[in-house]
C-alpha cells in the first residue's frame, strides 16, 4: 500500500520536483582559465572589449534614452505601467532582446525612478546600467549614485525570471538598499527581497524566491554550500521526495536559493579581487582536547623565546624560521609536549604558529576581542567578521596569546573560494570606484570588461602635497596639527587609517588636544551609516579605518562648501594603491569642492615590509636633514612598496586558481564540487 502511494506521488510530482530541485542547484560551470598562446590571444580579446568605443557606444546609447524622456514623461501613468508590462514580457521570453527594446525600456524605468523614488537618472547612470546590463565591470567616481544603476540594471535582469543577485558589502547595506528600491521594483512587476545574518531558513527561502534578492557575498556563498550539503545528504531523488512529503510539502529539501544566474557585484574590487583569495569555510565544531593542551603548553613554551637569538621573522613572507639556538631550547623542552607533538618536525611547527599568532596576528588590526572572544577585521574593508575563524589552530593560539579560553576546533564540512563562486553566475557584472588597475586580471578570471565611465560633474577635488617623516611620531604630531588647524576654520575633516589600533591612538590624540572626534572602526561598526552620513557637517572630525563607510554618501551640510568642502585625510600608504584612491576619493562628490592629503612615514608597515632595510635607513636619514628631494625619494618608495606588494597579492590569486583545480580534481566529494 505505502509503496502503491509513493508510485502515485511520484508519478505526478517528480516531472515538477525534479525540475524545481535541478533549477535549485543550477549554475554556470566555470571554464578552465586558457593559458600560454591561448592565454595571450584571450589578453588581446579583452583589450578589445576595453577600448574606448565601448564607452563611446555607451555614451551614444544613453543620449538616446535621454531623448525619449518627453515621451514617457508625458505618458500617464497607467500607460506608463502598462508599457513596462510589455517590455517585461519581452525580456522574459529569453533571448537576446533587441537594441531598440534595450533603449525604450530603460527610458521608460528612468521616468518610473522619477516618479516613485523622485531620482532621474543622469546620463552617466544611465551608461551605467548600460554596462551592468552587458556584462561588464563599471568603474564610476565616488558619489556619484551606484545604488541606482544597480538598480536599474537588476530591473532589467530580473525581468528575464531568473535569479538575480545584487551583492553588497554590509548587511546595512543589503537592507537599506532593498527596501529603498522596493517601490521602483514593485511598480516594474518585481519582487524584492535580502538575505542577512541570522535570518530563520524559511525567511531567507522567502528572501531567495524573489525576483530580485541582495545579500553580501558571505551570506549567498554560505547558502550555496549549504544547499550544496542538503542536497548531496540525499543523492536519490525519490529519497528527496519522500523526504519532501514526510515534511509537509516543504519543497527543496531544505534547499533555499533556486540557482545562479544574474549577479551584480556592488564595490567589486573589493570582493572580486582583495577578498576572493580568502575561501568561505563551513565548519562543525569538533573537540579536540589533545590540541588545546598543545597550545597552551606551546604558548608558555614561546615566551621564553628571544626574536633574532632563537628564532627570525620575515615581514613580507610572513615566515618564521627557528635558528639551531633556538631548537636547542625546544629540544630540552620536548617531554612538556604530549604524543607526537614530541618529534621534532611536530613540535617546531606548533611552535613556528604560536610565533605568528604573535608577530603577524595583531590585536587592532587582524582581530579585536569582543565578548571574551576573538573577532577577526578584514584588512581591506576594516570591518568585524565574527563568523569567520582561522583554521589548524591558528585561531586557538591567538587566544591563548590573549589569556582567552580555547574555543573549540572545527571540522571543515565545505569550502570554496569567492573567486570560484563568482565564476558559477551566468551573467556577472560589478561596479566599484576603482578598478582600472585590475582591469587585466578582472577579463582574464571572470571574462569581465572593466569599463571608466565620466563623471556627472567635473571634479573639482584639491590634492595637496603628500608629507613624509622619518618616524611615526613626527607623522602623528603633523597629523594632529593638520587637522587641528583645519578644525578651526570649521570645515570637516576624515581621517583614514589603515587599523582599528591607529585609528583608537588617532582618537587618543586628538583628545589630548582637546579635540573630539567620532571613531568609526570594527569595535562600532554598527554606528557606520550614521557616523558616515554626519561626517561631512561644519565643524565634523571623523576617524575611520578602511570601512570609511563605502556605499554611504557623506553630503555637505550648510556653509561647508564655502569652507571648502571636505578635508580627507590618509595616515599611512596602504599595499593597494586603489584603497588610497577610495579613502581620498571620498572628498569632492558630484562636483562639490573638496581637499585630500597623505601622509606617512619611513616606520610604516609598508615600506618596512617590502623595502630593504637599507633603503628605509637612507630614506629615514634624508627626511631627518629636511635634505631636497627627500619627498620625492619618500613617494618614489611608497609606490615601489605597493608594486611589490601588489605583485605578491597577484601570485597569490594565482596560486589560488591552481589549488581551486587541485581541490576539483582530488578532494571533491560529489562530481568535482568542493562543497
Amino acid at each position: 500500500m505505502v509503496t502503491s502511494i509513493l508510485a502515485t506521488a511520484s508519478k505526478t510530482l517528480s516531472g515538477v520536483n525534479s525540475l524545481q530541485e535541478y533549477r535549485r542547484q543550477e549554475h554556470k560551470e566555470p571554464e578552465e582559465l586558457l593559458q600560454g598562446i591561448d592565454g595571450l590571444v584571450h589578453g588581446v580579446i579583452g583589450k578589445w572589449h576595453r577600448r574606448p568605443g565601448v564607452r563611446w557606444r555607451l555614451q551614444r546609447d544613453a543620449d538616446q534614452v535621454i531623448l525619449q524622456e518627453n515621451k514617457w514623461a508625458d505618458m500617464a501613468h497607467p500607460a506608463l505601467l502598462e508599457s513596462l508590462k510589455y517590455f517585461r514580457n519581452c525580456f522574459r521570453r529569453g533571448g537576446s532582446v533587441p537594441h531598440d527594446q534595450q533603449i525604450s525600456a530603460l527610458a521608460a524605468i528612468r521616468e518610473l525612478a522619477d516618479r516613485r523614488l523622485g531620482l532621474r537618472a543622469f546620463p552617466v547612470q544611465v551608461m551605467g546600467a548600460l554596462a551592468l546590463y552587458r556584462g561588464n565591470l563599471v568603474e564610476m567616481a565616488t558619489g556619484e549614485g551606484k545604488t541606482l544603476v544597480a538598480g536599474l540594471a537588476a530591473i532589467l535582469g530580473g525581468w528575464s525570471g531568473k535569479p538575480c543577485h545584487v551583492i553588497t558589502v554590509n548587511d546595512y547595506l543589503v537592507k537599506r538598499d532593498s527596501q529603498w528600491l522596493r517601490p521602483l521594483y514593485r511598480s516594474c512587476g518585481l519582487s524584492v527581497g535580502h538575505v542577512v545574518g541570522e535570518m530563520p531558513h524559511q525567511e531567507r527561502r522567502n528572501g531567495y524566491e524573489a525576483d530580485i534578492t541582495y545579500g553580501t557575498s558571505k551570506e549567498i556563498l554560505g547558502d550555496f554550500l549549504r544547499d550544496k550539503i542538503q542536497s548531496h545528504q540525499l543523492q536519490n531523488n525519490t529519497q528527496r521526495l519522500i523526504r519532501q512529503m514526510v515534511r509537509q510539502g516543504v519543497s527543496g529539501g531544505g534547499v533555499v536559493m533556486r540557482g545562479l544566474h544574474t549577479a551584480i557585484v556592488d564595490e567589486a574590487d573589493s570582493l572580486l579581487i582583495d577578498e576572493a583569495v580568502t575561501p568561505l569555510i563551513i565548519s562543525a565544531p569538533k573537540g579536540n582536547a589533545v590540541l588545546n593542551e598543545v597550545v597552551e603548553i606551546t604558548n608558555e613554551v614561546v615566551s621564553d623565546l628571544q626574536e633574532g637569538e632563537d628564532y627570525r621573522v620575515n615581514e613580507r613572507y610572513r615566515e618564521i624560521e627557528i635558528t639551531s639556538r633556538g631548537r636547542s631550547k625546544l629540544q630540552t623542552k620536548s617531554l612538556y609536549f604530549p604524543g607526537i607533538w614530541q618529534g621534532e618536525q611536530r613540535r617546531e611547527e606548533v611552535v613556528r604558529q604560536a610565533l605568528s599568532a604573535r608577530k603577524f596576528y595583531l590585536k587592532g588590526k587582524q582581530y579585536i576581542v569582543e565578548g571574551g572572544r576573538i573577532v577577526i577585521v578584514d584588512e581591506f574593508t576594516g570591518r568585524a567578521m565574527p563568523e569567520r575563524s582561522w583554521q589548524q589552530g591558528l585561531h586557538q593560539a591567538i587566544e591563548a596569546k590573549e589569556g582567552l579560553a580555547l574555543s573549540d576546533t572545527n571540522e571543515t564540512v565545505a569550502r570554496m573560494s569567492f573567486q570560484k563562486f563568482f565564476r558559477f553566475y551566468h551573467r556577472l557584472s560589478g561596479m566599484t570606484g576603482t578598478a582600472k588597475e585590475t582591469a587585466a586580471e578582472l577579463w582574464r578570471i571572470y571574462d569581465m570588461p572593466v569599463v571608466r565611465l565620466p563623471v556627472n560633474k567635473p571634479c573639482i577635488r584639491k590634492t595637496k602635497k603628500e608629507q613624509f617623516f622619518a618616524s611615526q611620531g613626527e607623522k602623528w604630531k603633523a597629523v594632529v596639527q593638520t587637522i587641528k588647524c583645519i578644525h578651526a576654520t570649521g570645515q570637516p575633516v576624515l581621517a583614514g587609517t589603515r587599523t582599528v589600533r591607529a585609528s583608537e591612538k588617532l582618537s587618543k590624540l586628538l583628545s589630548e588636544q582637546g579635540l573630539h572626534c567620532q571613531l568609526l572602526n570594527a569595535v562600532n561598526d554598527t554606528l557606520e551609516a550614521d557616523i558616515v552620513k554626519d561626517a561631512g557637517q561644519l565643524g565634523k572630525i571623523t576617524v575611520s579605518t578602511n570601512m570609511a563607510g563605502r556605499g554611504t554618501d557623506i553630503r555637505l551640510g550648510d556653509d561647508v562648501k564655502n569652507k571648502g568642502g571636505l578635508f580627507v585625510i590618509a595616515t599611512e600608504w596602504h599595499e593597494s594603491g586603489r584603497v588610497d584612491r577610495q579613502l581620498l576619493g571620498r572628498a569632492a562628490r558630484q562636483g562639490d569642492p573638496g581637499l585630500a592629503q597623505l601622509f606617512g612615514s619611513t616606520e610604516d608597515e609598508l615600506l618596512r615590509k617590502y623595502l630593504p632595510t637599507f633603503i628605509i635607513s637612507g630614506l629615514s636619514r634624508l627626511l631627518q636633514k629636511e635634505l631636497p628631494g627627500a619627498s620625492f625619494l619618500s613617494r618614489i618608495c611608497a609606490k615601489l612598496a605597493q608594486s611589490i606588494s601588489q605583485k605578491q597579492a597577484f601570485k597569490a590569486r594565482k596560486t589560488l586558481l591552481k589549488t581551486d583545480r587541485w581541490m576539483e580534481e582530488s578532494l571533491s566529494f560529489t562530481g568535482g564540487d568542493e562543497a
